[in-house]
């Protein structure tokens, strides 16, 4: 799987936060396995292949996505500003009323406003300075939910010089593209004029310099002497020498000046401004607490804890006092990241006009409250509402579904129970091992309106297990 160093970081980020649930032994023994196999097929176990390997076998959950998603959003919204602003600007920079010429010094000055300000936003993205930093946190918290993660905070000059740069980059394609067009189909008139004492010999090795780029590649744009003293124009006169049919000769100078210091600049620095968050993505990936830490369990042998027995090949114990009740009837089915109810147990009797949706897995938070809000609506009416929420059984329960329910509580009626159905993927229904760690979801969470149900009748997990191996022997 190929990963960004950004995309890298976050996931690995986001990866280390989910282990914080799990206990330190299991952590130990699950990485030092990791690294044993990969040393054993020749390969060098590091973050990356650390995280293949974990999603091979769980995939990751859609929120480890939001937040560079809260980004590119941003870097598009910047896009299409740029653009929309680039045919404005290059309009009113030609716009022409037939009183006088277009003036080529105030063309030149906006091309040196542009310039200096895409080389103030890579300055203060080398020095991390967020003036907007605030802004830009609140904005990406109230989006996800929560509040920004530190890996991205640090990161926020890198990302958000990318943005500008790419908004300054559209401004100058369309502004570009704007006065091409505008040569082709009107006659602009254009000349030069300036309060200051300045002479035409002056501006000519001006404008040369400002062609330095193209003087030999394109000579025809390089502004003449003659075509240099002849185009001045102050606004008392009203008759020019320069004849009408050479107004229009600056064309060529302006078009490769705006590419020259607008385009190319905002090109360049738009690849720095990636360079830059790769290179700042790859050190803080390195100086990351968790990377310190998984290094250390892949390196160190797990200890036994010395006891003769050695319990590796034992089965933990599923015992629960927690049983599997029989499924209710239900008005609403809530399908939880992906479980598909029809997968391994017929429908219910009783249940047509069902109202079912979907929440969780790749469903955002927003599609999460609204099926919430639509399953409390139909629960308004109902003497005993009640709710089926399937789940995949092979799947651990995750602190997501926990709080799903949790919200779950608030928005619907109080009275409200809410039927957990762990589905198998074969029509023998659940596994029983699988079953287990369910049942244990459901005493943590020591919520009576919550039950687990299965279509079979009620048994112990720990019942169905012992009779499972039972029947292997």
């Amino acid at each position: 799987m190929t990963k960004s160093p950004l995309s890298l970081l976050i996931q690995f980020d986001d990866q280390v936060r989910r282990d914080q649930a799990q206990s330190p032994v299991f952590l130990h023994r699950r990485d030092r396995k990791f690294a044993l196999t990969s040393a054993a097929s020749g390969q060098t176990p590091g973050p990356r292949q650390w995280l293949d390997h974990l999603h091979s076998l769980s995939p990751p959950t859609s929120s480890s996505a939001r937040p560079l998603a809260h980004w590119r959003t941003l870097a598009v919204g910047f896009s299409l500003a740029g653009a929309v602003l680039g045919v404005l600007t290059m309009l009113g920079l030609l716009f022409y009323d037939g009183g006088q010429q277009i003036n080529v010094t105030m063309i030149l000055a906006f091309i040196a406003l542009q310039l200096m300000l895409a080389v103030l936003t890579t300055a203060q993205s080398m020095l991390g300075w967020r003036p907007w930093g605030r802004l830009v946190s609140w904005l990406n918290a109230r989006g996800s939910g929560g509040a920004e993660r530190p890996a991205l905070t640090r990161l926020q000059p890198a990302l958000m010089a990318g943005c500008a740069h790419l908004g300054g980059l559209m401004f100058g394609l369309t502004g570009g593209l704007t006065l091409l067009y505008l040569v082709v189909v009107q006659d602009l008139a254009f000349g030069w004029s300036s309060t200051l004492a300045a002479g035409a010999g002056a501006y000519h090795h001006f404008v040369e310099l400002i062609s330095t780029p193209w003087h030999s590649l394109w000579p025809a744009a390089v502004p003449s002497a003659d075509l240099v003293r002849d185009s001045r124009f102050f606004r008392i006169a009203t008759t020019s020498t320069l004849a009408p049919g050479r107004w229009g000769d600056w064309w060529p100078f302006l078009a490769l000046a705006w590419i020259c210091y607008v385009v190319i600049p905002r090109a360049v620095l738009l690849v720095l401004a990636r360079i830059q968050l790769s290179v700042q993505a790859r050190r803080l990936l390195r100086q990351h607490p968790g990377l310190a830490a998984l290094l250390y369990r892949m390196e160190t042998p797990a200890l036994e804890t010395g006891n003769g027995d050695a319990d590796a090949t034992d089965t933990p114990d599923l015992t629960t006092h927690r049983r599997a009740l029989p499924l209710p009837v239900s008005p609403v089915r809530i399908h939880w990241a992906g479980a598909n109810a029809a997968m391994s147990w017929p429908e219910p009797p009783g249940e047509d006009g069902m109202l079912v949706l979907a929440a969780g897995g790749s469903a955002t938070l927003a599609e999460d409250r609204q099926a919430l809000q639509q399953a409390r609506f139909r629960l308004a009416n109902e003497r005993t509402p009640t709710v089926t929420v399937v789940t995949q059984a092979w799947q651990p329960p995750t602190g997501e579904l926990a709080d799903f329910l949790v919200d779950a509580r608030q928005a619907w009626p109080e009275r409200t129970l809410i039927a957990l159905v762990p589905v198998g993927a074969g029509p023998r229904g659940a596994e029983p091992s699988h079953l287990g760690q369910w049942l244990r979801f459901v005493d943590r969470l020591q919520t009576p309106s919550i039950q687990l149900c299965q279509p079979d009748s009620p048994t112990s997990a720990g019942d169905e297990v012992r009779a499972s191996e039972a029947s292997h022997d």
